[in-house]
């Protein structure tokens, strides 16, 4: 499924803070994506959602959290 940009952000400050998320976007070199960073990568247009994934395999996130918190309501069981 493809990960909007904003969706991109969102699970970046979700995961690392907001301040934290920008610097690894700017700073962090990303080996599986031939050594460029998260913002680099955006601007040469690779796909958000391969960006996320190179981010989290990196940066050590549990893979339960990789997809962000299900904060939608759930239907209530009768």
């Amino acid at each position: 499924m493809p990960v909007r940009l904003s969706q991109f952000w969102q699970l970046m400050d979700a995961e690392f803070g907001s301040a934290y998320a920008r610097s690894l976007a700017s700073h962090q070199r990303l080996t599986s994506l031939g050594g460029v960073t998260a913002d680099e990568a955006l601007e040469a247009g690779v796909a958000h959602r391969e960006i996320w994934l190179a981010l989290c395999e990196q940066m050590n996130v549990p893979v339960q959290r990789r997809l962000g918190s299900d904060t939608r309501s759930r239907p209530k069981r009768e």
